[in-house]
């Protein structure tokens, strides 16, 4: 079986580097270029942090899609670009795994179309950690006798968008076993605006951002006499690659696009 052909877009970024070591030290997997804001025409060897993986550099992904036989693009950059990156992939043949977040229900919607008229497959993952994906997937079957929750996701002050998509993915999860219901006092007043969070059907949803947190979320559920906390931690970006890979190898397996990697993970 050929090795999968992998181009990753954002290398430098946190997570992006470790994409580059995972694909590169995969051997199923081949890493034949990357897309980076800037070092066209360079080696990524001869950027610092990169010693010995020698793969072009482009600043154009349609122009490295044009000149290399490429598989599966690997998409780590920011939310502005995630969307047109896919549809440059799509128009390519080639099967997006996406790692930004901030896409609209529209967007995957209109993507999830672009995706079954050329009949490729496609993934947006707002986490990629596997612990994650079982904190979302327990975080639904407590809410079915539990349905009071609040959710409180902390990640480093870098992160553009809040909430993150992990926290709104929970509250989806969350939202198809749960009647809408308001929480708290009804009579409750903020004494300063948002004090009590994001309103998503009824549950908050509140955003910590601060140096030194990488990604972590707890889900709180609260009954009479009682409450139940779930909590994923993320202390390392290596978390992400197992499902980073898990990512790659479904994509060439389904022509749709699947949303969140709870649908891959049995």
């Amino acid at each position: 079986m050929n090795n999968v052909k992998i181009v990753v877009a954002g290398p430098r970024g946190n997570m992006g580097r470790e994409a580059v070591k995972m694909v590169s030290g995969t051997e199923s997997f081949e890493l034949v270029a990357v897309v980076d804001s800037k070092h066209e025409g360079m080696s990524l060897s001869e950027i610092e942090g990169f010693h010995g993986i020698d793969v072009p550099v482009y600043t154009n992904i349609q122009t490295c899609f044009e000149e290399l036989d490429v598989d599966v693009l690997i998409d780590l950059t920011a939310p502005a670009f995630g969307r047109k990156h896919m549809e440059i992939a799509f128009a390519n043949g080639v099967r997006p795994v996406v790692g930004t977040t901030g896409f609209s229900e529209a967007d995957i919607a209109e993507l999830r179309n672009m995706a079954e008229q050329k009949e490729l497959g496609a993934i947006i993952a707002p986490n990629f950690a596997i612990g994650a994906i079982l904190m979302m997937k327990f975080s639904q079957m407590a809410a079915k006798y539990l349905p009071d929750v609040e959710i409180i996701e902390q990640h480093h002050d870098r992160k553009l968008d809040a909430p993150s998509g992990t926290a709104v993915k929970t509250a989806q999860l969350i939202a198809e076993v749960r009647a809408e219901k308001a929480q708290g006092h009804p009579n409750e007043k903020e004494e300063l605006k948002g004090a009590r969070g994001a309103d998503f059907e009824g549950m908050r949803i509140h955003s910590v951002r601060l140096p030194g947190l990488v990604a972590h979320q707890e889900v709180i559920f609260g009954g009479v006499g009682q409450t139940l906390t779930i909590r994923h931690d993320s202390i390392d970006r290596t978390s992400f690659m197992p499902g980073v890979k898990l990512a790659v190898e479904s994509v060439l397996k389904i022509d749709t696009l699947v949303y969140g990697l709870e649908h891959i993970i049995e």
